[in-house]
């Protein structure tokens, strides 16, 4: 049972605490306790299988058996009210085959946005996420026809339909080129900065982690850490953020034994 507190003035995009999720047996998110600022881009980082999956459905609003506290954009995660303010994009691409771009596009925005009376606006907003993605060139081509990784900006475009004020993208940039995924961090950045959205992105990929504002390192469902890229850095005596992350992992293991030896 989700059970919410009173909120102050001043308050992050996303707050969680004691979030836990349980599937079966199994405890997939243990007691995490996070915040995410506004306008920034928030890492979350951890090895495959370690619950960064399950802790973006449970902010987006779609996880089952979520307890503890979650609130996003001051509300409790999955209001009706969060419906058109939050942009999601998950590992595998939704999009429909037998559409072409602009097709996809114009559906998802008829959604989030209908009446005849939105139609210029609906037709501005589709415009302009072809173009943030870069798609322009293949908007008349059906998504079948698509390379893996041009199915998975597509996602993102539709994502950015109405200009959210939150992206929470899945592993957005897995399978693709250095140079796309380059592009598409800038891409990622000029949202911020411009348009004053606050991303959430997930990655296994260290090295991605030096692109961001903040981060959550995940391990086996627990939180590692909520800080800067320089904070962990320093707090940890390391070079990059990987080695900060192998760093903590070492402790959080050298941990866990000394707690079992003293049982």
């Amino acid at each position: 049972m989700m059970n919410y507190s009173s909120r102050p003035a001043e308050e992050p995009a996303v707050r969680a605490r004691d979030l836990t999720v349980v599937r079966g047996p199994r405890t997939v998110l243990r007691g995490l306790g996070f915040s995410v600022p506004h306008g920034q881009i928030t890492g979350l980082l951890g090895p495959s299988g370690c619950g960064k999956s399950t802790l973006m459905r449970a902010v987006v609003g779609t996880q089952a058996k979520v307890t503890g506290t979650l609130d996003v954009l001051g509300h409790p995660a999955g209001h009706p009210g969060l419906r058109t303010r939050i942009g999601y994009v998950t590992q595998a691409p939704s999009v429909y085959d037998d559409l072409t771009v602009r097709q996809n596009l114009d559906y998802f925005a008829a959604i989030l946005d209908p009446g005849r009376a939105a139609a210029a606006r609906r037709a501005e907003h589709v415009t302009r996420a072809i173009t943030d993605v870069d798609l322009t060139g293949h908007a008349d081509t059906l998504a079948g026809n698509l390379s893996g990784g041009q199915r998975s900006r597509v996602s993102l475009a539709v994502a950015l339909l109405g200009t959210p004020d939150l992206l929470v993208l899945d592993e957005p940039t897995v399978g693709l080129d250095p140079v796309l995924r380059r592009d598409l961090w800038q891409l990622f950045h000029t949202i911020a900065a411009e348009r004053g959205a606050t991303l959430l992105i997930s990655s296994h990929v260290m090295d991605e982690a030096e692109r961001c504002h903040r981060l959550l390192l995940m391990r086996a469902g627990e939180l590692l850490a909520d800080d800067t890229p320089d904070a962990l850095r320093d707090r940890t005596g390391s070079d990059t953020v990987e080695a900060a992350f192998l760093h903590l992992v070492d402790e959080a293991t050298a941990a866990g034994r000394t707690k079992e030896t003293t049982r």
